[in-house]
């Protein structure tokens, strides 16, 4: 894996290890889809060919065994070979030491149809000049070879290159079903001991986390089933044995990289959704706004003297980006908040599309959830006068930190 992303932790700006953006003023985001660290968060199509797990909710059996031995053939235990000269890793979601370039990464991963289609986290083959893949407990390796990844997913789509009567596809649930205090199990390979599983429930729903490009992924789900190095990519798991998330990041508490308690999946809807775009293309688009913005609350609008107690204060704008095309204006004046430096005078955003906003978390998820190419209308306040401004959602770049405003 990789090192770990070390973000301000200030009251107005704070973040767990692995990208869990927690402020107490809100979280200050890049593009409205993106988090920017060191100063500076789609279509559905059907689920992958899978067999379906019965219900065992009523039974008094041992439902992690059951689980364990159904789903547990279906996941990988992934060996990427990481080239010499390729770039050092800057993000670790385990908060383990840097990745040089060159090496080998470790994951985990599990199979969704009999194709031989495996999904995965795109951190653990990044970089790879060779993949294999262990299923199950077995001890022979396949060839596996990247089919299409999505970096701000922080997913990887692998095509294993393993006969038909070894592949054992788990069945995909719905994310949106999952409710907080639900029972999970996770599977997958921590610090390299194969097919470990562990249990828990779903802790907290609708979390924003960082992915290694400095994006947000929304309505994360958080979990304290342990996951740790070598979890990576590995399935999250309900009652009824359909993979509801994809394990990718943790939070560590002092300077450690162990589990805590607090664990992250990404929401399988959301992976589902991609799942055909990246067979036939090997990527996806996703739409850009290009602000940066923080969230108001009462206090903040005390203390700033700012005219409403709720919205998204505006404080840098992507130079050229659609916001910037679009007239959104930023702040001209610098500030420091319990240590954090912010830009304050720009716009005020209240609604978009019609509907009220009241964290810069809305506006992530509602940037996440279009398209390049749709607008979005943006009620303003400036200098005390409403405004409103049609903004054309463009194509978010490569990475966060090669953004800078104006």
């Amino acid at each position: 894996m990789t090192k770990p992303r070390r973000l301000l932790r200030t009251p107005f700006i704070s973040a767990l290890i692995g990208g869990a953006i927690v402020a107490a003023f809100g979280a200050i985001a890049i593009a409205a889809g993106w988090i920017q660290a060191e100063g500076g968060t789609t279509t559905t199509v059907s689920a992958p060919l899978a067999a379906p797990v019965a219900d065992r909710s009523g039974e008094d059996a041992n439902i992690v065994n059951q689980i364990y031995r159904e789903d547990g053939d279906g996941v990988g235990f992934i060996e990427a070979d990481i080239g010499a000269d390729a770039a050092p890793q800057s993000f670790s979601p385990f908060g383990e030491p840097e990745r040089e370039g060159g090496g080998t990464a470790t994951g985990s991963g599990f199979v969704i149809d009999t194709e031989g289609h495996m999904l995965t986290n795109n951190h653990v083959v990044e970089g790879a000049e060779q993949i294999q893949v262990k299923l199950g407990d077995s001890e022979t390796a396949y060839e596996a070879e990247v089919v299409g990844t999505d970096p701000s997913m922080d997913l990887a789509l692998l095509d294993v290159e393993a006969p038909a009567d070894q592949l054992h596809p788990l069945a995909l649930g719905r994310s949106a079903e999952m409710e907080v205090g639900d029972p999970v199990v996770a599977i997958g390979n921590p610090f390299g001991l194969d097919r470990t599983v562990t249990s828990g429930i779903v802790s907290a729903l609708q979390r924003q986390i960082s992915a290694p490009d400095g994006f947000s992924i929304s309505n994360v789900i958080q979990t304290d089933a342990a996951i740790n190095p070598g979890n990576s990519g590995g399935p999250l798991i309900n009652a009824n044995g359909e993979v509801i998330g994809i394990n990718s990041q943790i939070a560590t508490g002092g300077g450690g990289g162990g589990n805590v308690g607090i664990g992250f999946a990404i929401p399988i809807d959301m992976v589902k959704s991609e799942l055909e775009e990246l067979k036939a293309t090997g990527e996806v688009d996703h739409a850009f706004l290009g602000i940066s913005g923080g969230t108001i609350t009462p206090d903040l609008a005390d203390a700033l003297n700012l005219p409403v107690e709720e919205g998204v204060i505006v404080q840098t704008v992507v130079k050229g980006g659609p916001a910037d095309e679009a007239g959104v204006e930023g702040g001209d004046t610098s500030a420091t908040i319990d240590g954090a430096r912010v830009s304050l005078g720009g716009d005020i955003v209240t609604e978009v599309n019609g509907d009220k906003v009241t964290s810069m978390d809305a506006i992530i998820e509602i940037v996440n959830e279009a398209e390049p190419g749709e607008e979005l209308e943006l009620k303003l306040l400036r200098d005390g006068e409403t405004k409103t401004a049609t903004v054309k959602l463009g194509e978010r770049p490569d990475s966060a930190e090669s953004q800078s405003p104006e």
